[in-house]
């Protein structure tokens, strides 16, 4: 019905639009997380695991916001996948008006 291809497109349009805003949110929790960490420190400083030092109880803090970001990363990036690939089925249906619905609510969403 009509009333129904509205509905789809509209549900469409607001998934491509939420697509949108966790990639810009993934990248502004990675950001965050580059600005957390000093330069000082290695990827490989950040990757062990302390062994007991109490004298590095600043590194264990870098370590710990990082883990922070990196797991907020993490989430982003599944729901990111299970967005965009809901998305990419609903485009395969071949209706141009869901097509459309996408294509509108990802220029809306990279806009905003």
């Amino acid at each position: 019905s009509g009333a129904g291809m509205v509905l789809s497109m509209l549900v469409i349009l607001l998934l491509s639009v939420l697509y949108e805003v966790v990639k810009m949110g993934k990248a502004k929790v990675l950001q965050r997380a580059l600005l957390a960490v000093p330069p000082s420190l290695s990827r490989e400083v950040l990757a062990e695991p302390d062994e007991g030092d109490s004298g590095h109880g600043e590194h264990r803090a870098v370590q710990g916001r990082w883990f922070r970001y990196h797991v907020g990363q993490t989430l982003l990036h599944v729901v990111q996948v299970v967005v965009g690939y809901t998305v990419m089925l609903a485009v395969m249906s071949y209706n141009a008006w869901i097509l459309l619905g996408v294509v509108t609510g990802s220029t809306i969403g990279y806009f905003v």
